[in-house]
């Protein structure tokens, strides 16, 4: 068979699948993992961050031997790195004396491989030739979405047809897609990755107010989308008390869903859509779910709130990353690097603060009558209070937007003086 940059990009799709599965696999575990490991809320929340933590640490230094070692190479050992991560999920919990180092270790390995993946497929696809380039860059993000779709909808018909008491097996079955793209990726053409048009030098960035607007918004994207993402799943089923197949597909799967569809919106209106006005809406919306998710009666209700959380999310990230190259044409792959790095920055906080403080109320002294929630256990108070806390991300976000809306140096200024920089 005669492989094609068809299929080059075909792999790249199912990268982005594969980032999926090493980010939502494990959330959807966490209440199984909790009841047979005995793990506290605030240590499933460190294992959230280690994921995320890891990915960062990888962002940073994987530009410094990415080049040297080549992209074919990054790129088929990201794919084993997540074979390998996979496979210990189902395995090392139950090889170490403390289940809780096994998976720890796991998450490790699923997190380089995973921070590898976001930093090689945005350029492998980027550097494709032909003009279907444009419109592949368009619909990358939404990938992301729909393997979370897939591993939802998956995961929760194994655990129907075969029970949550063989947990261990999934994350073993689904090591077979990045098994399967780390051939693919032994195989496909890639093309020569160049960078030559970084323009305004990285320090010269860091200098600039509205630069720094930007990276906050990237924290806030990352933030607000993940604080919802890593939780939902747990939130349905020890918080609102639905089961795990109506948890699952109302939750993490609708939540997935919708921002998929937003994003693909995105990409095929972008050029049309005002952004400053898409991400105030955006953050407006995104608190009212929290809102609706955190104090609403009705288990349904809450549902529906963590659903539209996923409508809310889903143009903050590419908007940010859209918005930022419209104010610094010549930033290159320097700038697009930073604001990565600071959205996984939030993906990390997010859902650390919701943990962090979930297991604080879970473990503290008080009373179920007259509470906020309308709720009948310290574990819903918990994951409601930190949910609540969560609402400061898109808040932030909000009146950043409403400050960079107000800034009255203009984008061409900016391209100016890169232009400038450059001399």
């Amino acid at each position: 068979m005669r492989f094609t940059y068809k299929h080059t990009l075909y792999a790249s799709y199912l990268g982005y699948i594969t980032q999926a599965i090493i980010n939502n696999l494990a959330p959807l575990l966490f209440l199984i993992l909790q009841q047979e490991f005995n793990i506290s809320l605030e240590s499933i929340g460190i294992l959230i961050s280690l994921n995320f933590v890891v990915q960062i640490i990888t962002d940073l230094l994987s530009a410094k031997f990415v080049d040297k070692i080549g992209y074919r190479t990054s790129i088929v050992g990201a794919h084993v790195l997540c074979t390998l991560g996979l496979i210990s999920m189902g395995i090392l919990p139950y090889v170490f004396v403390n289940p809780y180092v096994g998976l720890a270790i796991a998450i490790t390995i699923n997190g380089i491989g995973g921070g590898l993946i976001e930093v090689l497929i945005s350029p492998i696809v980027q550097s494709l030739p032909g003009d279907e380039k444009a419109s592949a860059m368009s619909i990358l993000h939404s990938f992301y979405c729909w393997g979370q779709v897939i591993v939802v909808l998956l995961t929760t018909l194994y655990f129907y047809a075969f029970g949550t008491i063989n947990w261990l097996y999934i994350p073993i079955l689904w090591s077979i897609v990045p098994l399967f793209n780390m051939i693919l990726f032994i195989k496909v053409p890639l093309s020569t990755i160049e960078d030559n048009d970084v323009i305004i030098p990285f320090q010269k960035l860091f200098t600039t107010r509205v630069f720094g607007l930007f990276i906050i918004l990237m924290i806030c994207a990352g933030a607000s989308e993940q604080a919802m993402s890593q939780w939902v799943s747990l939130f349905a089923e020890s918080g609102l008390k639905v089961s795990k197949t109506i948890g699952n597909l109302l939750g993490p799967c609708s939540f997935a869903i919708l921002m998929g569809i937003a994003r693909v919106f995105y990409g095929i209106k972008g050029s049309k859509i005002n952004m400053k006005k898409a991400l105030v809406f955006s953050s407006i919306l995104c608190v009212i779910s929290y809102l609706l998710a955190v104090f609403s009666k009705v288990p349904l209700v809450s549902l529906i709130g963590c659903s539209l959380c996923g409508l809310s999310v889903g143009i903050m990230w590419p908007g940010v990353f859209s918005l930022c190259a419209q104010y610094f044409p010549k930033g290159g792959t320097s700038m697009f690097a930073i604001l990565a790095l600071a959205g996984d920055v939030g993906c990390t906080a997010g859902p650390g603060l919701v943990g962090f403080i979930s297991n604080r109320v879970e473990n503290a002294t008080m009373t179920l009558s007259n509470n906020w929630f309308y709720s009948t256990s310290l574990t819903e108070i918990g994951l409601k209070t930190g949910l609540l806390f969560a609402i400061a991300f898109p808040v932030i976000m909000f009146f950043s937007v409403i400050v960079l809306r107000k800034n009255n140096v203009q984008k061409s200024d900016y391209a100016s003086s890169s232009n400038k920089s450059s001399k």
